[in-house]
């Protein structure tokens, strides 16, 4: 099968320190050293003394755990499965997200049905219905296409990653630490964690027991005729769509790995009288988007993060370093009063204080970045023995975070990829960056937490390490996996289709008065396709492209270019300052069909996208201006 390499931001920068005898220690080194360790528990008694040692007691619980039945209650309502309990729906619509789900998703929501089932017993309310019961009435058997049925789901899993190398299967404790490590996403991470634990039980008797060391491999990908789906790409009910799914996928996988994982809501807390620390970041999102229209993080963020990127990423020590904390206290103080008048100056501003502040506004949110609900989910992931499933895992938290939370974290993600980047001057390598954000991103007073029980350098390298992959692998973890993007489209289908049950005689009735018109592409043709143009005030029109087998985004938006902007007669550019002709920076969005709005990858092959969702619109649309930040 043929492969694409993930592209990571770090392999370059790996392979130039190989070639460098007098580097710092690799990024990719294979355990934090012993300056990392003691910076992650100076870290740890930092946030102590800012917010209590009984704030992070474990035992206390100023967030509570859910009333028995509660949190299944609300998993249900997350997962879009409040219908099952609900005695007014129809059995049609209890279907329709179901009839998407594989066996061992199924199997998760049944067991989710039956603890709460157990809880309204207790009760003395009337049990909902089973979900077989569900899959078994006849309208929900005319909904599930036999290719579909939940039964075949996991054989035919397997028959797909069978087709894959050994290699590409075949847990890493097994084979020491690769350099590269496949990841598929066409199957239903849960699928794929049964699999493997197949694998692994038959693999254990026949392959020798080889250590692994602490180094991260390149991750390589799969080619998909589809391309790859970046989270903005979608329309935000189509990203709901996908949150409900994860939610399950998530749930199922952690049943497989016997995480214990309980959600947790915050209490109300006091909110700082403060207008940049200690404010929600909804709160300042809402003032921040009257100033900038199209902004998805917090002003004072971008701000800060850009004068640490100009200032502070060649620093050395950067993060680890501390500031001194009565200037910290009067930057605050100064920030606070003069940020959004603009009589701020960041001229005198020490690198080492800005980075304090960094993050103290991360670990001072009044909820946790990661979410109250989540981030004890994020934290159990360091007890995940395979790097894939801890991917997986990551991958699935990642797409469950709430807009405003996903896009804060993946500023500050790019920003500490930078300071890796620049390790050779800054002498901070992904070890030590990882060791010293990860008190401030698992820690908070809202959440008991248990990250500093156990063994002390035990528990650091764990947390270090999930930290390590949200920096290393964060690119591949803003990606929408191909499975979910199938059930998503899959779902919208068996809704379209949830209207048809009760006036089939009326269609076949209309049917044969007006029979459909609409031509059906004959099978292995090559049709033409009628694109849409949409270009801000440029170009409101339509052009023709033909389809072949290897027709690609990249041939089409090339074909607009060249016909529609660039073209003598037509050209549409904007002259720049230098002299230079500008082109409105386009893409290719289907539109329709199974699918809400999916901005295309412009390695889509179009025909098999045609195949996939023949109903849907395409239109060429300037992009937004970075991106929905969904």
């Amino acid at each position: 099968m043929s492969v694409e390499p993930w592209p990571s931001p770090q392999d370059q920068a790996a392979s130039e320190d190989a070639h460098s005898s007098h580097s710092p220690p690799s990024q990719d080194q294979e355990q934090p050293d012993k300056l990392c360790l003691e910076s992650f528990w100076s870290e740890v008694e930092t946030i102590r003394q800012g917010c209590g040692e009984a704030d992070l007691d474990p035992t206390r619980r100023d967030s509570r755990q859910s009333e028995e039945g509660e949190q299944e209650e609300q998993w249900l309502a997350d997962a879009g499965l409040s219908t099952l309990i609900s005695e007014d729906s129809e059995d049609v619509d209890k279907a329709v997200l179901l009839s998407t789900l594989t066996r061992t998703q199924a199997e998760a929501v049944q067991r989710r049905l039956d603890s709460y089932t157990l809880s309204r017993r207790k009760k003395n309310k009337q049990s909902p219905r089973d979900v077989r019961d569900i899959f078994s009435s006849p309208i929900a058997q005319t909904m599930l296409p036999e290719s579909q049925n939940s039964k075949e789901l996991p054989q035919n899993s397997m028959a797909s990653v069978a087709k894959m190398p050994f290699s590409a299967v075949t847990p890493e404790r097994q084979r020491g630490a690769p350099k590269e490590e496949f990841l598929i996403t066409d199957i239903a991470y849960c699928e794929q964690a049964v699999i493997f634990m197949k694998q692994a039980k038959f693999s254990l008797n026949n392959v020798p027991h080889r250590k692994e060391d602490g180094t991260l491999p390149r991750v390589i990908c799969p080619k998909c005729r589809l391309g790859v789906t970046r989270i903005q790409d979608l329309s935000h009910a189509d990203m709901k769509k996908v949150r409900q799914l994860a939610l399950i996928d998530m749930t199922a996988l952690c049943d497989l790995l016997e995480l214990e994982v309980k959600r947790h809501k915050t209490g109300r807390r006091k909110i700082a009288e403060s207008t940049l620390i200690g404010v929600p970041l909804a709160t300042l999102l809402e003032h921040d988007q009257k100033l900038r229209t199209n902004t998805s993080i917090p002003i004072f963020l971008q701000t800060l993060l850009s004068f640490l990127e100009k200032k502070g990423v060649d620093s050395e020590g950067i993060l680890r370093v501390p500031g001194s904390q009565s200037r910290i206290k009067l930057l605050q103080q100064n920030l606070e009063a003069n940020f959004y008048s603009g009589h701020f100056s960041w001229d005198e501003v020490s690198p080492n204080d800005a980075a304090a502040l960094l993050k103290k506004f991360i670990r001072e949110l009044p909820d946790p970045l990661l979410t109250a609900e989540y981030l004890n989910t994020f934290s159990a992931v360091r007890d995940i023995t395979e790097l894939r499933q801890k991917l997986h895992m990551l991958n699935l938290l990642v797409l469950l975070l709430p807009e405003p939370n996903r896009n804060t974290l993946k500023a500050l993600l790019e920003f500490l990829s930078k300071v890796v980047n620049r390790e050779k001057k800054n002498r901070m390598n992904l070890w030590a960056v990882a060791t010293i954000m990860a008190p401030n991103l698992f820690l908070h007073k809202a959440v008991p937490s248990r990250l500093t029980e156990g063994t002390e350098k035990g528990q650091a390298e764990k947390a270090a390490d999930v930290m390590r992959l949200l920096i290393r692998y964060q690119d591949l973890l803003w990606t929408v996996p191909n499975f979910l993007i199938s059930q998503v489209r899959r779902l919208n289908e068996n809704s379209n289709r949830r209207y048809q049950f009760y006036d089939r005689r009326i269609k076949n009735l209309l049917r044969k008065i007006q029979p459909d018109s609409r031509e059906k592409p004959e099978k292995n043709s090559e049709p033409r396709r009628t694109i849409r143009i949409q270009v801000e005030d440029l170009v409101n029109s339509t052009m023709e492209f033909q389809l072949n087998i290897n027709s690609r985004t990249s041939d089409l938006l090339a074909q607009f270019y060249r016909q529609f902007l660039r073209s003598p007669e037509n050209g549409k550019g904007k002259m720049r300052r230098n002299g230079s002709v500008g082109y409105p920076d386009c893409a290719l969005y289907e539109v329709g069909g199974n699918i809400g709005e999916h901005c295309l990858d412009t390695e889509t092959h179009l025909l098999d996208l045609y195949n996939s969702n023949p109903g849907g619109e395409w239109i060429i649309k300037t992009k937004p201006n970075g991106g929905r930040g969904q």
